[in-house]
C-alpha cells in the first residue's frame, strides 16, 4: 500500500462531482433502464462531419500519412488557419510564428495558461464562463477572478467592472465570445474597451472563439485585431464545432510571436503532436466546406428561434435570445430550487437532461443546448414546459 495520498494539492483544488459529465452519466443510466431521455446537455452538433474531410482522411490514410507530424501542426493546416484570420478575422497570423495546431481547443487554452500563468498569478473570467476553464486555471496555480455579466444587460462585459478587479497579481483576461453558455456576443464597442484596458495595464488576453461562425445577430469581432493586441492576443478555436468534429479532436491557437515557441514547446510536452491524418482532414475542411457550415448556422438559426418561443411560453423563466453558439440560458431563480437540484427533478420527472447554471459560474440559470434535431428539440421544450406548469400549479395549492 503506496503513503502517497490522493488528491494532491493541485488537483483538490478541482471539483470532482456536480458537473456536466454528472447529469449526462444519469441519464445514460435511465436510458439503459428503458427511460425516454431528451439529452440537452452536451453541446455536441448533431450534423455529419464535412464530406471532402472524410475523404481527404481517408486519402491520408492510404498514403501512409500516419506518423508524426511536426509538433507545431502540418504546413498545409496551419497556412490554412494563418490565411482564414488574415482574410476573415483581419489579424496579421503567420503559419510559421504564430500557429500552433493542438488537439482541440481546450488543449490550446490549457498550454496557453501554462506558458502565461506563474502559481499565485490572477486571470480575469467573467461569468458565465465555459465550466472547463475553472479546472484549466486551477491546474496552473493561477487565481481565478471572476467578474459577473448580468442577463438584463444581455451579459454584456463591461470594461469597468473589469477595471475593478485589476490587482498587482493580474496578468491576463480570458474572453468568450460567441459565449457558452449565454450565447451572447461581445460587440465591437466592448471589446474595445477591453483592448484599451489591457494596453493600459499591461494584461494578455486569451480569446475563445471556438463559436465565431454561429452568429444569428451583429457580427463577430476579434479582439486580437485591434492596434497594439496582435502582441498580447491568443485566439483560440477549433475545429470541432464548426464542422462538427468534435471527435477529431482539431484545434489550433493564434499567438504572438514572442510566445510562439514557448506555446509549441507546452503542446508538445503536453501530446506530442496533433493526429496527422485528422489535420489533413481539417485543411481540406477549410478549402471546401464553407457550404456546410452555412446550412449549419440556417438550422441553428431556425432551432434557436423556436427555444426561444417555448421559454417565452413557460411561467418562471427568463432569458435573451441568444445572439450565437447553440445554448440557451434561462435564469430559473423564481422556481426557488437551486439549479443541480431543479436539472435532477427535470431529468427524473421530465426526462429531459439539462445543465444547472452553477457549472457555468451562473448560479439561477440553465443550459439548454439546441443541436440536436429540430423534432427532438421542440420534444424537449414541450416536456419542460409541462413539467414547470405542473410544478408550479402543485406549489399553488
Amino acid at each position: 500500500m503506496t503513503s502517497v495520498k490522493f488528491p494532491n494539492k493541485r488537483m483538490s483544488s478541482i471539483k470532482m462531482s456536480g458537473g456536466i459529465r454528472e447529469i449526462l452519466s444519469r441519464a445514460n443510466e435511465l436510458e439503459k433502464e428503458g427511460r425516454s431521455i431528451i439529452h440537452m446537455e452536451i453541446g455536441r452538433p448533431d450534423f455529419d462531419s464535412p464530406a471532402c474531410a472524410k475523404e481527404a482522411v481517408k486519402s491520408a490514410l492510404d498514403s501512409g500519412d500516419v506518423h508524426y507530424t511536426n509538433m507545431q501542426g502540418t504546413e498545409e493546416l496551419r497556412e490554412a488557419v494563418a490565411e482564414k484570420y488574415r482574410r476573415e478575422n483581419n489579424m496579421q497570423a503567420n503559419a510559421q510564428r504564430s500557429v500552433v495546431i493542438t488537439n482541440g481547443a481546450m488543449e490550446a487554452i490549457t498550454a496557453s495558461l501554462l506558458t502565461i500563468l506563474d502559481p499565485g498569478d490572477e486571470i480575469i473570467v467573467p461569468s458565465p464562463y465555459f465550466s472547463a476553464y475553472a479546472d484549466e486555471i486551477a491546474l496552473t496555480g493561477a487565481v481565478m477572478v471572476n467578474v459577473p455579466t448580468s442577463m438584463e444587460r444581455g451579459f454584456a462585459l463591461s470594461a469597468d467592472d473589469i477595471a475593478k478587479a485589476i490587482t498587482p497579481r493580474t496578468k491576463a483576461i480570458l474572453i468568450n465570445t460567441p459565449n457558452n453558455p449565454s450565447g451572447a456576443v461581445l460587440t465591437r464597442g466592448n471589446l474595445e474597451e477591453i483592448a484599451a484596458l489591457a494596453i493600459s495595464k499591461d494584461l494578455l488576453v486569451i480569446s475563445d472563439e471556438c463559436y465565431e461562425k454561429f452568429l444569428y445577430e451583429g457580427e463577430h469581432v476579434s479582439i486580437g485585431s485591434f492596434k497594439g493586441m496582435e502582441e498580447r492576443t491568443v485566439t483560440v478555436s477549433a475545429a470541432s464545432k464548426t464542422w462538427s468534429m468534435t471527435g477529431w479532436r482539431i484545434g489550433w491557437a493564434v499567438s504572438p510571436e514572442e510566445m510562439t515557441p514557448y506555446l509549441n514547446k507546452c503542446h508538445q510536452n503536453l501530446t506530442t503532436c496533433a493526429n496527422s491524418f485528422a489535420q489533413a482532414g481539417v485543411a481540406a475542411a477549410f478549402a471546401h466546406a464553407d457550404g456546410d457550415v452555412k446550412k449549419m448556422i440556417a438550422e441553428y438559426g431556425r432551432r434557436r428561434d423556436m427555444v426561444a418561443q417555448w421559454i417565452g411560453r413557460i411561467e418562471g423563466f427568463e432569458a435573451i435570445k441568444p445572439a450565437g453558439a447553440f445554448y440557451a440560458f434561462p435564469r430559473i431563480s423564481s422556481l426557488n430550487m437551486d439549479g443541480f437540484k431543479f436539472c435532477s427533478w427535470l431529468l427524473e420527472n421530465a426526462g429531459v437532461s439539462v445543465v444547472q447554471g452553477e457549472v457555468f459560474g451562473a448560479a439561477g440559470h440553465i443550459r439548454i443546448a439546441y443541436c440536436r434535431e429540430y423534432d427532438y428539440i421542440e420534444e424537449g421544450m414541450r416536456r419542460i414546459k409541462e413539467a414547470v406548469d405542473g410544478l408550479r400549479a402543485g406549489s399553488r395549492k
